[in-house]
């Protein structure tokens, strides 16, 4: 049988582009395994949380979204390999199982495939676009190229409105994406819903609880796709409203008090929404055994370092060091105009004045991070998730090899706004909480070219500018991103009739979600021009100010 399938799979036309880059994490797909530490993570989590869903990931870039609305609806939701063994989902213990969405054509070379075991542990299985067709193609079904693709919206008839339909109209409207379609049911399964180009969009094996829909019930283009995940996980799983952010909080003190005992703690505190709720977090978990370093690199905005002191050093009362390395930087940085040089120089110099400052703290054994749910994600994949590296990031899941602590992760189960509720929970202001996303190499790579004293003092003035205004505007809490950008070239202009030639400002302000995508936002006029004005005007040696109206593709949010 394996070889009739693999001579099937060698013959067949591939219809769909492959692109390099997945084929190459696709070959090493059956050597991966999920990393113990992660194992040891998913079982404790589960001990806490009886009801809870795994998802197993095929590569859909939808698939942490799956994990947000099951999340929502207070049912733990956990993402893992596709790859799992039925003996690990076992140890585990979910109430059921959604197979996400994927790249791939079930029938192409390499193709991601479940073990054959999870549909004999008698769990619910709902399978997404990919999902429900790996389980057809298993489950001795068919699959094959569409006569038509659908992507994007399409109108689903809804053939049996109980179980999984339960509660949702007869006709609504879905999100597609697939160029495959299941021409065949496999053995047990009846149809529960159709679109005009796809004759089979939903199925059911109710004896076995497998269920399966063709389109994206998780994106908010499909209408009343939260009641069919809802309808998966509390009718079909049996799942309780149990998972919440107090009780997670309360669980999570209770852990560190006793991981750590009468040890210390350093932590790396930036001001960032991920390491102040780390912060605070453990404060109240470890009073005064927890120290807080934060590294001033130079690159900061203007007036940053203050308001981080006043935020934890005087109103939380945290044990908190400030390091003043920004000579330290600017020298390491000079003459450097690389973008990806640059990133990975100030991660280097971080982690050694880190290191310097942590090792002046007697008795340290732990070392806390704001790691956070999609990290790990992302680390564990063996589809290396959906996207390609584009630029680098600081490591934000592991130890420098010569620092010998043990690693606490207290948020490492939770996605962005679930941190953010935790966050309120502990009483951080809001400015805090709902600050814009600031790139940990932060202003050096908003300067195009060589970083340098004088070129971040026009930067740092410029930005503070843009922020100023768009509060003022009442956009800030609206925009994903609003900052300033200097550029790498001059411009003739033209003040107090005497010719200038001087710098360049571009603003950047986007929408998004989580970053993946991005839209430049329709700034009124007005406020373009007020925040052109006063920066031509208060920043010395800038003449131009320009918009940037690109999106995320093809451009990416940060300019370098």
């Amino acid at each position: 049988m394996a070889k009739t399938k693999k001579k099937i799979r060698k013959n067949r036309i591939i219809y769909r582009k492959p692109k390099k880059l997945k084929l190459r994490r696709i070959h090493k797909f059956n050597n991966l395994r999920q990393n113990k530490k992660q194992d040891v993570v998913a079982k404790k989590t589960a001990v806490r949380n009886k009801d809870s869903i795994l998802i197993l990931d095929f590569g859909s870039q939808y698939t942490q979204l799956i994990a947000r609305r099951i999340r929502e609806n207070k049912v733990f939701c956990q993402i893992v390999p596709f790859n799992i063994t039925p003996a690990e989902i076992q140890e585990i213990n979910p109430k059921g199982l959604i197979l996400s969405g994927g790249p791939m054509s079930v029938y192409d070379e390499g193709a991601p495939e479940p073990h054959e075991g999870i549909f004999k542990l008698g769990l619910p299985i709902l399978g997404i676009c990919y999902g429900m067709q790996v389980i057809t193609y298993l489950l001795g079904g068919k699959v094959d190229k569409s006569k038509e693709r659908e992507f994007g919206r399409a109108e689903l008839f809804v053939d049996s409105n109980t179980d999984l339909f339960a509660n949702l109209p007869t006709n609504l409207t879905c999100w597609m994406s697939h160029g495959d379609e299941i021409k065949k049911l496999p053995s047990g399964f009846i149809r529960l819903g159709h679109t005009l180009n796809a004759e089979i969009a939903a199925f059911a094996n109710r004896s076995r609880r497998i269920f399966g829909v063709q389109f994206h019930p998780e994106v908010v283009h499909t209408q009343r796709g939260m009641q069919l995940l809802v309808n998966f996980a509390s009718q079909i799983c049996r799942c309780l409203p149990r998972w919440t952010m107090d009780k997670f909080m309360d669980a999570t003190i209770k852990d560190v008090k006793e991981t750590v005992g009468n040890k210390k703690v350093v932590l790396g505190l930036s001001g960032g929404v991920d390491s102040a709720v780390t912060a605070v977090l453990l404060h109240k978990a470890l009073g005064k055994k927890l120290y807080c370093i934060f590294v001033d690199n130079g690159l900061l905005r203007k007036n940053e370092v203050a308001a981080v002191e006043r935020t934890f050093k005087e109103h939380f009362k945290i044990n908190m060091i400030t390091v003043n390395a920004a000579n330290r930087f600017l020298q390491r940085l000079k003459n450097v105009t690389d973008p990806e040089q640059k990133r990975k120089i100030i991660g280097d110099e971080f982690v050694k004045v880190f290191q310097e400052a942590a090792h002046r703290i007697k008795d340290v054994e732990f070392l806390a991070q704001g790691t956070l749910y999609p990290d790990v994600i992302e680390s564990i994949s063996p589809l290396g998730g959906p996207s390609a590296k584009i630029k680098s990031h600081h490591n934000v899941g592991g130890l420098p090899k010569t620092m010998k602590l043990k690693l606490i992760e207290p948020l490492r189960d939770l996605f962005k706004d679930e941190v953010r509720v935790i966050g309120k929970h502990l009483g951080l202001p809001d400015v805090v909480l709902n600050r814009q996303p600031f790139p940990g190499p932060g202003l050096a790579i908003r300067i195009v070219g060589e970083v340098a004293q004088d070129r971040l003092d026009v930067l740092r003035n410029a930005d503070e500018i843009v922020l100023e205004e768009v509060k003022k505007a009442g956009l800030y809490q609206e925009i994903w991103q609003s900052f300033a950008v200097l550029l790498p070239v001059k411009s003739v202009g033209v003040m107090g009739d005497q010719r200038t030639y001087e710098n360049a400002i571009a603003i950047r302000c986007v929408s998004s979600v989580d970053g993946m995508t991005a839209d430049w936002v329709h700034l009124p006029y007005e406020l373009l021009g007020k925040m052109a004005n006063r920066i031509i005007n208060e920043v010395k040696g800038v003449n131009r100010v320009v918009y940037d109206v690109s999106s995320k593709p093809p451009s990416t949010i940060e300019w370098e």
